[in-house]
């Protein structure tokens, strides 16, 4: 169930039997020369949204704007500052807070998004714990990279073996893909695979990776490997957020 498409009712209703909800996270930021803007959130959401059909879970808005300075160099990118993130991340809960969820599962699309969310939850915790006398339900907060099972890994491991790279990489290009088939292209890329290394701030990045890439060929994704992989990644996720939910 998408939050956006239920009455108040519903979701009182809802609660009733759950205190959990799905929260998709991503970033708005290039994605190398065929890969989406939008790649980062959209692949949350579509992902979220299939384990939400999967498991009867409630699914909020996804936070589509995340922590993406090193992508200014690229025309489209759009990032919030850490401490933004934090209270966008901060206010999203306690607003769901208020009405009686518990259990926070945030399905994540942006590697860059991984510390400030994870701020954001101390932060949570800390105010909590401050509070005198509280004798409020536990309230417990989890961040999935959507990437990261062991499935999914294998998977990537066996479509793009060492091409995989870690930003614009085929996956989540192939994912996208399948989420919009009129997308699908080829570009030319050069080198082939890019290359790999760290980086700074948005200049350092832009003359480092000068068309975006990072160890990666999206020229290798397809719109067939995208329905593939979101199948892999929704059962592994769902699995997991089961057994989060019902801590």
């Amino acid at each position: 169930m998408r939050l956006q498409l239920v009455t108040w009712p519903d979701v009182e209703q809802y609660l009733k039997n759950s205190t959990g909800i799905i929260i998709p996270i991503g970033s708005t930021e290039q994605h190398g020369p065929n890969g989406l803007v939008g790649t980062d959130a959209l692949t949350a959401e579509f992902i979220a949204h299939g384990v939400g059909e999967k498991t009867g879970a409630l699914v909020a808005p996804t936070i589509s704007v995340g922590m993406a300075q090193h992508h200014l160099g690229f025309p489209g990118s759009m990032t919030l500052r850490p401490s933004t993130l934090i209270s966008v991340v901060r206010d999203n809960i306690q607003s769901l807070m208020r009405h009686g969820f518990t259990r926070f599962f945030f399905i994540n699309g942006h590697g860059g998004n991984i510390a400030t969310v994870t701020a954001a939850f101390s932060e949570i915790y800390a105010e909590r714990s401050l509070q005198r006398g509280s004798n409020a339900p536990s309230v417990k907060c989890k961040l999935r990279n959507w990437w990261e099972g062991s499935g999914s890994r294998a998977l990537s491991k066996e479509l793009y073996g060492n091409q995989e790279g870690s930003h614009a990489t085929p996956s989540e290009v192939s994912l996208t893909f399948y989420m919009h088939p009129q997308t699908e292209k080829k570009v030319p890329m050069e080198p082939e695979v890019a290359p790999n290394g760290s980086f700074a701030d948005a200049d350092d990045y832009r003359s480092t990776f000068p068309d975006g890439r990072i160890g990666s060929n999206p020229n290798l994704s397809t719109a067939a490997h995208g329905k593939r992989i979101y199948d892999v990644a929704v059962e592994e996720v769902a699995r997991d957020y089961l057994a989060f939910a019902a801590s």
